[in-house]
């Protein structure tokens, strides 16, 4: 299910842009001895004469206003300032490098007297989710006292102090002046306040660790970024510098480098690193795009997450690998900053379930570091973030005496010490920041008494621990759903090499937890360092109708060879802490099944993006998953109601009759033969409702995509479009539709609701009866060109069919020809209106007014011959990257546990009772149907594109499209017919003997018998 990505010798990453961390920590047999910090001065603010500063003329509170969707600050400005009539608030510019990105939050300031009508103005607001006071808005530094305390931030004398700290937002207001809510003081914005909040060892507490001695000596760190100068002054330990570019010098002429190693071993007193007594090994390995590899031997890794937030699914490598520390970055009001990326990691997709990555984030906006020559200055990002975590790892590295560091330090316990000491944040998700926050002087605590150990992180699943646990804890188990999957990482600290001794365990608290059926895949081998541990929880059939919470824990125990001088095995016990909600089975009306099987993302393949509009991302990397991408869309579905489950493995490994309606959104890979005929059946038969949502595909426009990537020195090709039209018409084919190959792009609107079209496709084929919208788009593809050309001239766009919706036996479809809409990543307008819409038509048969108005009826079926129709592309081996082409159809670990390793319900389960479904029928299986499936309608010459074709249930088919099962209006239709006309036989034959007999008495019984 989930496959290591290193090789036993090494490990190989490709950059993006971002710094990368290497910590070779130092075996020397000498001991340790603590080296007193250099004689500096750590005042970090002086103290400022209050009398010169004028006050406030009115008093005002701040508030944070959280919106349901990102969108830029002005946008969501002009939305407040166009929704609130009420005065007396003012919107708070952030005058940052993060202003440009999208955001989901906004900060503004009420007057005392307008604060209850303001805010009750804002909360009413349709796109608004919450408004909340800011109490961690404070601009003082509450006198002398409190400027010594802010030194190490939340600690005093090495203490926690209670309470939080209050540091300042992530924007810049320039030149102000605020009071305090706790103290008479007032100060003047500017300098000051910056340094104060740049000194980023302050908030970490590492002058406690300074006084104890501990400063990074006998470290031995690597920084692969853009290099270092020599003679810089902010540096004592440079001990050597590599070049490892086509570029002659060893110079740092970028900055990056020399900044990224000011904030972990800086000397300069207004912009202190972490361990100034660090060995610092610059190399020189940045210029426009390399591939570099190194050797994972008891090296610690510190990597950023990266600068792709706020996007799910946006994780850089390495940092999304296990055994590297992934760090994001958060703003000094502990908010995870917008372009820090989000989990989890998508490499374990479609076939699985991503970890939580990152692991820990620390402050990331405005951090102080050297400047090339000399001096300091500020950068935000999470390449600023990961050398605070680099720098609180140097740090905790010099406490362990040199003697005993080989035992004790390794990738593992670094992390395992960063992790469980964290300190998780209120409001993020683990997608989002991980463990949460560093916390130095924790993992300080941790790793002085270390003995080595494994462990699993995340370490608790709490169902009831919401915003942390989404999406576990958005939607509770039940009976009969697919299996909830939680992939979490073993971390082995006692070696570079473990084994699981036996399976996992699960011990339930109590009787309910027996409820609960798990199985288990996981890391059998562990190696380097980490492993992996993937929970596939169920409900058992007979909690149908259970409400309650389940606890228990899962043990696993590892154990790894002994170490130099030891005898025995090195043996641990890891404990997974788990506390799920279960609720009734909802119904099936409510219970949406998404299609992740047939999403193919990049890599291996070159998988163009969706939208064509974005210049900037020609990828579809994002895992096109209900918890990455589409995490937006998963929420909203919730909110209405909706249980939304995922489906791994093929379209016969579900069970049609416990779903309202089948999801398929953005679709690239191609479908079994098996796959189309069970759609097909469980439509018309079944009742399933069926959602299409397409994209892009023209072979001319992905031929000119094509480009030569530096780094693998080749060529790469679209191998599909945004999604795999020729695949997608041969599933909808039973119904009569197809979509064909133009680029559309243009607004529209349905019932008031304004959207984009972003690339999407049209519909080219839809049987009469239907309801199809269509609207005049530009089609961008290179057949359109010519067209567009035209346009210009005066002639009138044509109208395009893009939404279609028609009933089909028991069943109902919708087909759209566009997903970006229902895509975070690059969406302009959502649809989600239009998605409620659909559903409530496919899953409960409810039909809006404006959908199935007349004026959009089809009297007349579309239709276009088959060599029309988008042909897929032959130069491509597409069985590289496919799950179909060329595999065997199976149902995976991420489907019902009792047709594991099976071909599915309707091929290999019929006529043997499945557990939870008493009311299946054993002589005919699941969703089965008379089997007629070599019965074909002859083709019949003569026929118009514009005629309504076969009249077979209400013209449904064309004449030479009829590759169904000839089927009755329902399953009881053909058993039926056959008992009448048996009966009626029987009454025949019944009265012609009593009529014989009559006549023939004695020998009438004979003849009868005889007929």
């Amino acid at each position: 299910m989930i496959t290591r990505q290193t090789s036993s010798s090494s490990f190989t990453f490709t950059f993006l842009s971002l710094s990368f961390l290497v910590l070779f920590i130092s075996l020397f047999l000498l001991r340790f001895r603590p080296t007193p910090l250099a004689s500096q001065t750590l005042t970090l603010n002086p103290s400022l004469p209050n009398s010169t500063l004028p006050r406030p003329q009115a008093p005002r509170n701040y508030y944070i206003v959280r919106f349901l969707q990102y969108r830029l600050a002005e946008e969501h400005r002009a939305y407040l300032e166009s929704g609130v009539r009420s005065d007396g608030w003012e919107w708070i510019e952030r005058k940052n490098p993060a202003a440009k990105y999208p955001t989901d939050f906004g900060l503004v300031s009420i007057q005392e007297l307008a604060i209850e009508r303001v805010v009750g103005e804002i909360g009413k607001l349709g796109l608004v989710k919450d408004v909340n006071l800011d109490l961690s808005y404070r601009r003082d530094l509450l006198g002398e006292e409190n400027r010594a305390r802010a030194r190490v931030g939340a600690f005093v004398d090495g203490k926690k102090r209670p309470g939080k700290i209050f540091t300042a937002m992530s924007f810049s207001e320039g030149e102000g002046e605020y009071h305090s809510a706790i103290s008479n003081a007032s100060v003047k914005l500017g300098r000051q306040l910056l340094m104060q909040r740049s000194q980023v060892t302050s908030l970490f507490g590492a002058e406690v660790l300074w006084s104890k001695g501990y400063t990074g000596a006998k470290v031995k760190m690597a920084i692969f970024d853009t290099g270092i100068r020599a003679n810089h002054p902010h540096f004592r330990n440079i001990k050597e510098r590599t070049n490892w570019t086509n570029e002659d010098t060893l110079n740092d002429n970028l900055g990056h480098g020399t900044f990224v190693a000011g904030v972990i071993a800086g000397g300069d007193a207004e912009c202190l690193g972490f361990a100034p007594d660090t060995e610092i090994y610059a190399f020189r390995v940045f210029t426009d795009a390399q591939v570099w590899e190194i050797t994972a031997n008891n090296i610690i890794m510190v990597s950023a997450i990266g600068n792709d937030g706020p996007l799910y699914g946006t994780l850089n490598n390495p940092a999304d690998q296990s055994d590297v520390i992934g760090v994001g970055g958060i703003d000094y009001s502990d908010h995870i900053a917008s372009f820090s990326s989000r989990g989890m990691s998508t490499w374990e997709i479609p076939h699985g379930y991503g970890r939580v990555k990152p692991d820990v984030v620390a402050y990331g906006r405005e951090i102080m570091g050297s400047k090339i020559s000399t001096g300091c200055k500020s950068l935000s990002g999470t390449s600023v973030a990961s050398p605070v975590v680099a720098g609180v790892v140097c740090l905790l590295v010099s406490i362990i005496p040199e003697s005993s560091r080989k035992d004790i330090l390794n990738p593992a316990s670094m992390k395992q010490a960063l992790v469980e000491g964290a300190a998780k944040l209120s409001g993020p998700n683990m997608y989002e920041q991980g463990a949460g926050r560093v916390d130095l002087l924790e993992s300080f605590e941790i790793l002085k008494n270390y003995q080595p150990r494994a462990s699993i992180f995340p370490g608790v699943l709490d169902y009831t621990d919401c915003p942390y646990s989404w999406p576990f804890c958005r939607q509770p188990l039940y009976a009969g759903a697919m299996p909830v999957i939680f992939n979490a990482t073993i971390l082995n600290g006692m070696g570079v090499i473990g084994y699981v001794e036996s399976p996992p365990t699960w011990h339930p608290s109590d009787d309910e937890g027996n409820l609960l059926s798990i199985h288990f895949t996981y890391s059998e081998v562990i190696w380097p360092w980490t492993g992996y541990l993937a929970l596939h929880m169920q409900i058992k059939d007979e909690g149908f109708q259970f409400s309650g919470e389940i606890e228990g824990n899962v043990t696993l125990q590892v154990y790894s060879p002994p170490a130099q001088g030891e005898k025995g095995h090195r043996i641990s016990t890891c404990v997974l802490q788990l506390k799920l909600k279960v609720i009734p089975t909802p119904a099936r009306s409510k219970r949406i099944l998404w299609d992740q099987f047939h999403s193919i993302k990049y890599p291996p393949g070159y998988i163009p993006r969706d939208s064509l509009d974005v210049r900037n991302d020609i990828l579809d990397w994002h895992g096109d998953h209900l918890h990455t991408n589409f995490h937006i869309m998963f929420n909203m579905l919730r909110d209405a109601g909706y249980y939304v489950e995922t489906l791994g493995s093929p379209l016969t490994c579900f069970d049609a009759r416990q779903y309202g309606t089948l999801l398929l959104v953005d679709l690239e890979d191609e479908y079994f033969e098996e796959e189309i005929e069970k759609l097909r059946d469980d439509v018309i038969s079944s009742g399933l409702g069926l959602a299409v949502f397409a994209e892009w595909y023209n072979v001319d426009t992905m031929v000119k995509m094509r480009f030569f990537d530096d780094n693998t020195r080749s060529w790469w090709t679209p191998v599909t479009g945004g999604a795999n039209i020729p695949a997608l018409n041969d599933l909808l084919a039973p119904f009569g539709i197809a979509f064909g190959d133009k680029i559309l792009n243009g607004d529209f609107s349905i019932d008031g609701e304004q959207s984009r079209y972003a690339s999407g496709t049209d519909i080219v084929r839809f049987p009469e009866g239907g309801f199809v919208h269509s609207f005049p788009f530009l089609d961008s593809s290179e057949s359109g060109a010519t067209q567009n050309l035209l346009l210009t001239s005066g002639m009138t766009k044509a109208d395009s069919p893009i939404l279609g919706l028609l009933d089909v036996g028991k069943g109902r479809i919708a087909v759209y020809g566009d997903s970006n809409c229902l895509d975070s990543s690059h969406m302009v307008t959502n649809c989600y209106w239009l998605l409620r819409k659909i559903l409530e038509y496919t899953s409960g048969s409810i039909r809006d007014p404006m959908l199935f108005s007349n004026s959009v009826k089809q009297y007349t079926s579309l239709y276009v011959e088959d060599n029309q129709l988008p042909s897929r592309r032959t130069d491509v081996n597409f069985s590289t990257y496919s799950a179909v082409i060329g595999k065997e159809l199976i149902c995976r670990s991420d489907s019902k546990y009792e047709i594991w390793g099976t071909k599915g319900y309707n091929l290999q389960v019929r006529g043997r009772k499945l557990p939870g479904y008493h009311a299946i029928d054993l002589g005919r299986g699941l969703n089965s149907t008379v089997d007629t499936s070599n019965l074909r309608s002859p083709k019949l010459p003569g026929k118009n594109k514009g005629d309504s074709g076969n009249r077979y249930l209400g013209g449904l088919f064309y004449r030479d499209e009829l590759d169904m099962p000839v089927l009755g209006a329902s399953h009881w239709l053909v058993p039926a017919v056959i008992a009448v006309t048996g009966i009626l036989l029987f009454l025949g034959f019944w009265r012609i003997r009593q009529k014989r007999r009559r006549r023939r008495k004695g020998s009438g019984s004979g003849r009868f018998a005889n007929l």
